[in-house]
């Protein structure tokens, strides 16, 4: 008798083609649900392949389904090339789908730069579906915007414009617009002047 149930919205999500997902397992599990976990911040994507190992090496493939580390697309202006690059949105933290016992617990607590579960107590808290929708729609969905290589404070050197060659020292940053305001010396004092990222360079 086939099983015409359709399957759980936990489940089909680890179905999207997401950027940095990393699929344990096809199998279906309706009892799988997306737990944060903490690693060590930088080590995400080693210690995320490290799981997938542990998890095939125990045979906990029908309990791990796969492992999500979130990230978005950047443009990021660095010494005057422009690239696109892949930021993670929290630093230190992936998403496990899984479905909680205690073997599969431990297999995730266990791996190496597993750090803890993100929970109540020493209870791990699954999160809300519509937190998991959201996290991948802001993936997949968001434009991209820039990534700043300057910091407030920084002297940087102009490099295009009417202000070329003018030295300067940065004031604020807008990284939504690609845009930063420099404070350039004119006439003795300091006049703030907004230029794109490309327009400037560090000294």
């Amino acid at each position: 008798m086939t099983d015409n149930t359709p399957t759980p919205p936990e489940v089909q999500e680890v179905k999207i083609q997401t950027p940095n997902l990393i699929k344990v397992s096809d199998a279906e599990n309706r009892k799988a649900r997306w737990y944060v976990v903490h690693a060590y911040s930088g080590h995400e994507n080693k210690v995320a392949e490290a799981l997938k190992q542990r998890a095939e090496t125990l045979n906990l493939t029908d309990k791990i389904l796969g492992i999500l580390i979130p990230t978005q697309e950047k443009i990021q202006i660095k010494r005057g090339n422009r690239k696109t690059v892949s930021e993670k949105i929290f630093p230190g933290y992936m998403l496990v789908q899984m479905e909680l016992t205690d073997d599969s617990w431990l297999a995730v607590r266990t791996t190496q730069g597993v750090t803890g579960f993100v929970g109540v107590g020493n209870k791990p808290t699954a999160l809300p579906k519509h937190e998991v929708k959201a996290i991948m729609k802001y993936m997949t969905q968001a434009a991209p915007s820039y990534k700043a290589d300057y910091v407030e404070g920084e002297a940087i050197r102009i490099v295009d414009g009417p202000f070329n060659d003018f030295l300067g020292t940065v004031n604020s940053i807008n990284e939504e617009k690609g845009q930063v305001e420099v404070l350039v010396n004119i006439f003795g004092r300091e006049t703030p002047v907004v230029l794109d990222f490309l327009q400037v360079k560090k000294v």
